[in-house]
């Protein structure tokens, strides 16, 4: 009791503050109650995804069905009542609820008798799911217009003979009220709310896939979510700040992989002046080596006319872009980027290039808007087109949403319940320690320099416009994106120049960061997260952008299971190398599970047939006990206002402070 004094008289401000929301002893021990049972409930299931890449429909599913979180609660429950096609149907219920209905509806299979079941099933359902959170976190989580009845149902008890008939009444008269449908589609939303309490997208949710922009509006609704910014998506930040260089990127990457759609119809960007220009000024050029990517599910529905369309508007982005690119690297010499100059070093003649003293053949040498005397400067056609897509992306409404939305919620790093999020790296030197870059007279490393780079990176979004702060930060989104060791990026080189225009694949590699050999060495990951203040013995580093190559007998967990990878080939561009669609990661009171997924074939078919994306467990790491919410980062933000109550309810005893009762 004398330490309470103490601390009452210490904290005499901050207690009258918080009396004012609890004015009375009564308030007090109520909120002191409740939060000490909330710390006590098992902690919520965190679901971790990494690397979209634009994939919305295997994104759709994966969020869905929660990386088999959901399937795996209907067996729990039906597991010995119901064979599998039935459970496999009432888990596309929930996955696809609205369009699941429309089939059933058409195939007449909607009777009363129907209803009566699957309403039961579903309140099952979501019973289970509700069962690890406050009944008042639950009721926030209820869709308005069925709330009451929501709630009612799950707190039902079929074995008390006094609510029983009140209970099953309240089902009939759902179905008689013609509102089964509703009902169902609203509890299926909450089945799927609740399974997962927390996301976090461990970055790349552009380019290379179809809707990048499908992906962001779903994830804008979701309840509770961060995002650790990738190297795909930094750039496309940069491009909608209005950086000319990540604009020329972002394009060049969109026409590469033959993906011009999305830009059109998803963000009303006017690839027309794009097209105009690249005919007029490439029509008899050599266009070869800036085909699209040829993978099948690219070529598919393209003409040879389309294609070739596609190529002249590739090749003039891409030469627009090493010039836009020498521009950065000449007007930012800390980036120490001089060696990725190549226009200047080509012999026309000769037709070679000079890379890093080492003489190449080129492929292509016809570059009609290189100056050989001033090969970074732009054409004033190119000035003319670059203005006309600056003003696209910078007035495109859906784009600079989904950016806000990034900078909102996103970080280039996270720690979240004692686990590092990052989606690349922590640039390390061969020896182990942290690489330091020169900015402003001070070397950073590490989470000093991840703090500075993301500062830095907000500038170019909220800083004044046309100021110092904000061009420097959309050079530095351009930085991350490619730069030497960026910790988005990872490597010492981005060889696009190489890969379009140079045969011999020896100058197409790219080095990896030392962090991707030495990260597989527990002793490197523990040190590394002292560093960013995490001292756990259950910690890990989660890290997507590189993805397994389960096909090759890499695995996704490494150092002693220190360190987690999720990028196992979301993109269909991947799989072939990979072996596998995608790794995402369940973290619940149990512990992780690391799932393995196979390609999805389709919503149609998963409609349809009750497919879904078959997943496997890879790990399975158990505590001993439930983890509950108390040891989490919420908990110990609960812990701390249950010590301020307890002194609290000092001062009241002690009479410091007053009680104020209604009269």
């Amino acid at each position: 009791m004398i330490k309470n004094k103490t601390k009452v008289v210490d904290d005499i401000g901050r207690l009258e503050l918080l009396a004012e929301k609890y004015p009375t002893v009564q308030s007090a021990s109520t909120e002191l109650i409740n939060l000490q049972a909330i710390s006590s409930l098992p902690k919520g299931t965190e679901h971790f995804i990494s690397d979209l890449h634009g994939e919305y429909e295997t994104f759709k599913h994966i969020m869905n069905n929660a990386s088999g979180a959901i399937r795996e609660k209907v067996d729990l429950i039906y597991g010995n009542i119901l064979p599998g096609e039935e459970r496999a149907k009432l888990s596309t219920l929930i996955y696809y609820p609205r369009e699941k209905l429309q089939e059933i509806a058409q195939e007449k299979l909607n009777t009363n008798e129907w209803y009566k079941i699957t309403l039961n099933r579903l309140v099952e359902v979501c019973k289970l799911v509700a069962s690890k959170y406050t009944r008042s976190k639950v009721r926030k989580a209820l869709p308005e217009d069925f709330a009451y009845i929501i709630d009612e149902l799950l707190h039902n008890s079929y074995h008390d003979p006094n609510k029983a008939f009140y209970y099953s009444n309240i089902i009939l008269t759902i179905i008689k009220t013609n509102r089964a449908d509703a009902f169902i589609v609203a509890i299926c939303d909450t089945i799927k709310k609740l399974v997962v309490d927390h996301l976090h997208i461990l970055g790349d949710i552009f380019d290379r896939g179809p809707r990048p922009d499908l992906i962001l509006d779903s994830i804008m609704t979701h309840h509770s979510l961060d995002i650790q910014w990738g190297n795909h998506d930094v750039i496309w930040m940069g491009a909608a700040c209005g950086s000319d260089a990540c604009i020329a990127v972002v394009l060049n990457n969109s026409i590469l992989y033959n993906n011009l759609e999305f830009l059109e119809e998803g963000y009303g960007i006017n690839l027309r002046p794009l097209a105009l220009f690249a005919e007029e000024t490439y029509k008899d050029a050599d266009i070869k080596c800036f085909m699209p990517r040829n993978t099948n599910f690219i070529y598919q529905n393209c003409t040879e006319k389309e294609l070739i369309n596609a190529a002249r508007m590739h090749k003039a982005i891409a030469v627009m872009r090493f010039k836009l690119e020498g521009q950065i690297i000449k007007r930012n010499p800390l980036f120490a980027m001089d060696s990725r100059l190549l226009l200047d070093k080509i012999n026309y003649k000769e037709k070679t290039v000079n890379i890093n003293g080492k003489i190449c053949n080129i492929e292509d040498i016809d570059f009609p808007t290189v100056d050989k005397n001033n090969p970074y400067k732009l054409s004033k056609e190119e000035e003319r087109l670059i203005g006309q897509l600056r003003s696209a992306f910078l007035h495109s409404d859906k784009l600079q949403k989904h950016i806000k939305f990034l900078y909102d919620k996103g970080n280039l790093y996270r720690i979240y319940n004692k686990n590092l999020l990052l989606h690349g790296c922590v640039p390390l030197n061969p020896d182990g320690t942290m690489i330091e870059f020169k900015i402003g007279g001070k070397k950073l490393s590490g989470q000093d320099f991840l703090d500075y780079a993301e500062s830095v990176a907000r500038d170019a979004y909220f800083a004044e416009e046309s100021s110092e702060e904000k061009e420097f930060g959309k050079d530095l989104l351009w930085f991350l994106w490619c730069g030497k060791n960026s910790p988005l990026f990872g490597k010492d080189k981005m060889t696009t120049f190489e890969r379009l225009l140079i045969k011999d694949k020896e100058f197409w590699h790219e080095e990896k960061n030392a962090y991707y050999t030495l990260s597989k060495r527990e002793k490197v990951c523990v040190s590394l997260l002292k560093a960013f203040g995490i001292n756990k013995e259950y910690s890990h580093i989660i890290n997507g952008h590189v993805p397994v190559r389960c096909k090759d007998g890499e695995k996704p967990v490494r150092a002693n299971g220190r360190l987690i990878v999720i990028d196992g080939g979301f993109c269909r561009a991947y799989q072939t190398t990979t072996g596998i669609a995608g790794y995402t990661l369940i973290y619940n009171s149990f512990g992780m599970r690391l799932c393995s997924h196979e390609p999805f074939e389709g919503t149609k078919k998963a409609i349809k047939e009750n497919t879904d994306i078959y997943s496997t467990s890879v790990v399975s790491e158990r505590v001993k006990e439930r983890i509950t919410v108390g040891e989490t980062d919420v908990g110990k933000q609960l812990l701390s206002t249950i010590k301020d109550l307890e002194v609290l309810l000092a001062a009241y005893r002690l009479g410091t402070i007053k009680e104020t009762l209604k009269s």
